[in-house]
């Protein structure tokens, strides 16, 4: 039996952290939209398709979301973008302006079979 059956983490592709959990439900994400506005960071969405998930950075979905201070908008925003990539991953990003790096990220879409 090899390693790479076993069951274990390397098994299953990840992206992050959070990849180790269980999907997110709607509710979790909302919060994590509100820690990392509550952080200051600046929300984004990034997608890319998952046969190049880990080959190249992502794709962003239109500019960070500078200002934005509503969770309620950035999930329009994800919803906008699942319509426009269904078949990609998406990424959830707070941009930290202090440290001018990711300070938060997480993927908040899977494509059906993924």
């Amino acid at each position: 039996m090899s390693v790479m059956s076993s069951g274990d983490f390397r098994t299953t592709r990840t992206y992050e952290t959070f990849s180790f959990l269980p999907p997110l439900s709607q509710d979790e994400i909302y919060d994590q939209i509100v820690y990392i506005i509550n952080q200051g960071w600046t929300p984004a969405l990034e997608h890319e398709a998952p046969q190049n998930a880990s080959e190249h950075y992502w794709g962003m979905w239109k500019l960070p979301f500078f200002g934005m201070r509503n969770p309620d908008q950035v999930l329009a925003e994800l919803e906008e973008c699942k319509r426009a990539y269904p078949d990609h991953l998406i990424r959830m990003v707070g941009y930290d302006n202090y440290t001018q790096c990711k300070g938060h990220e997480f993927v908040v879409y899977r494509p059906r079979g993924l």
